[in-house]
């Protein structure tokens, strides 16, 4: 597994085309083959280099104005279009405005645009986009990779040059150029990914030596060393709390909104943010072996592994260039043969046709342009597809995976359920658990609060006392209320039904004067139109349809009943996830994956096609992602 840590994880490698397939897609040297690491961006065609982009590191001795592509650089020449510049599509943008205004006045009939200045006017238009195809087909000689893609887009487009078809040539040549830089770009899109993922993690530790406290790099502590997290920080490392008990958000581990409230002796992860008091906690792992750590490097590995996929173009062009080639040279040198008045001009003009309307235009052109058709269809519907091959793959799908806060479930606290005890006025428990909670400045208490609403104001509170892990206490209009877990009441020996214990939702359970005076349940709601995209899937064909969740067991399944979803599992880490989805690949099925939270980035770049929740979602998730629904309704 590649070290998430490398100095070269936010290299600005181009690895969208490669001649090796193993190289395809690869996010970092540690995935190329050692002479494509060796190369200076990675790339293992001749000639083939990229301009570096904005986010790339400086070289020295060179650099790049922004927006301009540098045709002739000493350090990496050859075919170098820049697709991770400020502007990469400039250049192609002129070469069509170019091609359009030629066109016009071609149909026109204009009177200057004639002689010389028409092969002008569109040579310039084809050098913009294709001068550097060409180089890299000339470099990619020497090593032996002779009948590539470059070759065949070189000879069809100067063939068309050359018997005075020069508005096809440039056309051929843009629209393959155009279509290297969205292969470009997605490679690029996943390296975006992995920086959003690390900004997640800690820059600095305090760690507590001799009774001093010692500010440090993650990577310098040790095993056994004790940090200290002040509210508000996000833990650095993973391992055990000390002291006293202390509450977390975990969203960028489970993707749950709720605070996790840890006792001493439990794991604490990186990645959590304690909440309200100073804790300790002792390191269990290094920096390279935390989840968090673990997370990035399986989105590493996971984009590279689905993105090393030789193109169809790729393959094609090996057979069928030599093939194309060896035709025209015979149409030139075999009627020499058996032609009694040959001359050598015309059959080298009818070659040079040949070649020209052997050229895959159809394939380099209209398929791209077919697939886009689709994408702005499903753009108008809040669908944003990240590339034209997921058309094809969600065709193909029978399994779809999906998380459940966010993605099917509305990713706020709400109360959900009032169940007061017999005796009780709903609205006096509400009016009793909503003043005490004022008090507090936990989630849940924050969803009674705004459950309640104006009831509360002007209710005098006193004497409120926090327990932690357990609840509040206080003095509600002279009454001894207690509202929070049924520790809490077990610990002041107040009686309470058996059933309470059964609940799956997160419980608010109030006493008043030593009394059970009855619950309140505080849950993530499902999406309006939550059951309704799981019915569809089933009419559509999806034959499996699952749900992955960090939240507890009890609350997926109880969920999932709600929804109709027949298997469904709790309480899982994102490897947990990933395990899953690993193991229904391994049947043989075609997966998506629909998640929103950070923790879901590795599980969305595994599947055949990940798909996020665009509203709701996270920035790491959303750049991982294949499809990207803008509107948040499954």
């Amino acid at each position: 597994m590649p070290d998430p840590t490398s100095s070269n994880t936010n290299e600005e490698l181009n690895t969208a085309k490669q001649v090796n397939p193993d190289n395809v897609g690869a996010l970092n040297r540690d995935q190329l083959t050692p002479k494509a690491a060796a190369a200076p961006q990675g790339h293992d065609v001749a000639g083939h280099d990229h301009a570096p982009g904005e986010d790339a590191p400086d070289h020295s001795g060179h650099s790049h104005d922004p927006g301009e592509l540098d045709f002739d650089d000493d350090n990496e020449p050859g075919h170098d279009h820049g697709p991770a510049e400020a502007n990469p599509y400039l250049l192609p943008g002129v070469s069509l405005a170019l091609l359009l205004v030629g066109l016009a006045l071609d149909y026109y009939k204009v009177g200057f645009f004639a002689g010389y200045v028409r092969p002008a006017w569109y040579g310039l238009a084809f050098v913009l986009v294709g001068w550097k195809v060409v180089k890299a087909a000339v470099l990619s000689i020497p090593g032996g990779n002779v009948f590539n893609e470059f070759l065949l887009m070189s000879l069809a487009t100067i063939g068309a040059f050359a018997i005075g078809e020069y508005p096809e040539g440039v056309a051929v040549m843009l629209f393959y150029t155009v279509g290297e830089l969205f292969q470009d770009a997605a490679v690029n899109r996943a390296k975006r990914s992995i920086r959003a993922l690390l900004e997640i993690q800690a820059t600095e530790v305090t760690i507590v030596r001799a009774g001093k406290s010692l500010v440090l790099d993650p990577k310098q502590v040790q095993v056994g060393d004790v940090m200290e997290v002040k509210p508000g920080e996000k833990v650095a490392l993973d391992g055990t709390l000390n002291g006293r008990p202390a509450s977390f958000n975990t969203a960028a581990l489970t993707g749950e909104s709720a605070p996790q409230t840890k006792q001493p002796g439990e794991v604490v992860l990186a990645g959590m943010i304690n909440l309200e008091t100073l804790a300790q906690v002792t390191v269990t792992a290094g920096f390279q072996d935390t989840k968090l750590s673990k997370i990035l490097a399986m989105v590493q590995d996971a984009v590279g592994r689905k993105a090393k996929t030789q193109q169809f173009i790729t393959k094609f062009a090996k057979i069928y260039t030599p093939i194309v080639v060896g035709l025209a040279a015979l149409l030139v040198l075999a009627p020499y043969f058996v032609v009694h008045d040959y001359i050598f001009r015309d059959w080298l003009y009818r070659a040079l046709v040949f070649l020209v309307i052997s050229c895959p235009c159809a394939l380099v052109i209209s398929i791209p342009l077919g697939y886009f058709g689709g994408i702005g269809a499903a753009s108008k519907a809040g669908i944003l597809f990240k590339g034209s091959n997921f058309l094809d793959v969600m065709r193909e799908l029978d399994t779809v995976v999906m998380d459940k806060t966010g993605t099917l479930t509305k990713g706020v606290f709400a109360v959900q359920q009032v169940q007061p005890a017999a005796g009780v006025e709903a609205a006096q428990l509400l009016r009793l658990a909503g003043a005490l909670e004022t008090k507090s400045t936990h989630p849940i208490a924050k969803a009674v609060v705004a459950h309640v609403g104006e009831a509360v104001v002007g209710v005098p509170v006193e004497q409120v006392e926090e327990i932690a892990g357990h609840g509040l206490r206080g003095q509600v209009e002279g009454h001894d209320v207690l509202a929070g877990n049924t520790k809490l009441l077990s610990k002041f020996n107040v009686p309470y039904p058996a059933e309470v214990d059964q609940v799956a939702d997160s419980i608010v359970v109030v006493a008043s004067d030593g009394k059970y005076a009855g619950y309140l349940t505080v849950a993530d709601a499902p999406k309006e139109d939550a059951a309704q995209a799981v019915r569809e899937l089933k009419a559509d064909g999806i034959t499996k349809i699952v749900m992955l969740s960090g939240d507890k067991d009890s609350i997926v399944q109880r969920v999932a009943k709600e929804l109709g979803i027949t298997e469904a599992h709790g309480g899982l880490l994102p490897e947990d996830k990933a395990k899953y989805v690993q193991q229904y690949l391994s049947e043989g099925r075609k997966l998506a994956f629909v998640g929103d939270g950070v923790n879901d980035a590795p599980v969305v770049a595994l599947a055949n096609v990940g798909i996020a929740m665009g509203g709701l979602g996270s920035d790491a998730t959303i750049e991982t992602a294949d499809v990207v629904i803008q509107t948040d309704h499954p």
